[in-house]
């Protein structure tokens, strides 16, 4: 399906499937079924939606724009688009009342290709435009993205550089949340080890892939959960140095721009994280 309607994203294209709007010889298809020479797949593609997304006027940090692509340095508190609970204030939001023609695919996550957690801050790319989004979603299947953070986490680690490899999906019995589980989708997440900070570490960490949470849910399974992390682990009676969210930031973002050749930018640290950092030196006296 993505070779044959390359305007459709391969996500779309799932979807599609799932709601038997696929066919092959006149009955409803399976994503893995494969195909014989002389069979008959059908496709329907549903009218598009009506989407009831507000525009909103909310301050962004824009760090590069042009006609095809949007990077933007999310504020930590900020949720990327809208969803239960959260209806309104969202990234997307913001991004509809500065762009007004950023309605890509008709959906409630226009032009969104990768998303950071509200409690997490740093970079993201939107697409302007349905060719865009595809273009930058093909990068991201294809590991082809570069994004670097930089996390404090609980404790020490033998190895200066690592991989963290272990799947990661829905969490058996709170669906709220991530973990590593065996019929997880495969993940790897890059380690390096920056600072030593008494009984924190300071680690700069590379996304070969971009699972859910993915950061968090690793940190946590190898016992070093991210400083201030609500959900994941951080133990309790830790200080939190001021904190009220995760120490984790999408420092660095490199990608392709459709067209025009590999970028990459860089997003400094936030007052927030600034401040804990030099709480967390003076702690051990650096």
């Amino acid at each position: 399906m993505a070779r044959a309607l390359p305007e459709l994203s391969r996500s779309y294209a799932q979807q599609l499937i799932v709601d038997a709007q696929i066919t092959v010889n006149g009955r409803p298809a399976r994503a893995s079924l494969g195909l014989r020479a002389g069979d008959l797949v059908s496709v329907a593609v549903p009218p598009p939606q009506p989407v009831d997304l507000v525009p909103e006027a909310i301050p962004l940090e824009i760090v590069y724009e042009d006609a095809d692509v949007v990077v933007v340095d999310k504020p930590a508190g900020m949720v990327v688009h809208p969803a239960p609970g959260h209806p309104g204030g969202t990234l997307v939001n913001a991004l509809l009342a500065r762009y007004p023609d950023m309605q890509v695919s008709g959906d409630l996550r226009p032009g969104i290709v990768h998303r950071l957690d509200a409690g997490t801050s740093g970079l993201l790319v939107v697409a302007r435009h349905d060719a865009a989004l595809h273009d930058l979603a093909d990068q991201q299947r294809a590991r082809q993205m570069r994004k670097i953070y930089l996390a404090v986490v609980e404790g020490h680690f033998k190895d200066v550089e690592g991989v963290i490899d272990a799947p990661v999906g829905r969490h058996p019995v709170d669906r709220l949340r991530m973990a590593v589980v065996r019929t997880g989708r495969s993940a790897r997440t890059h380690y390096r080890v920056i600072e030593e900070l008494g009984g924190y570490t300071l680690l700069e960490l590379r996304l070969e892939t971009g699972r859910t949470h993915q950061i968090r849910v690793h940190l946590q399974h190898i016992s070093r959960p991210v400083l201030g992390d609500p959900l994941y682990g951080a133990r309790k009676g830790r200080p939190s140095f001021g904190l009220d969210r995760q120490f984790l930031h999408a420092q660095q973002l490199g990608f392709r721009l459709p067209g025009n050749g590999w970028r990459e930018f860089s997003s400094p640290l936030p007052a927030d994280l600034q401040a804990a950092l030099m709480k967390l030196r003076a702690a051990v006296g650096i």
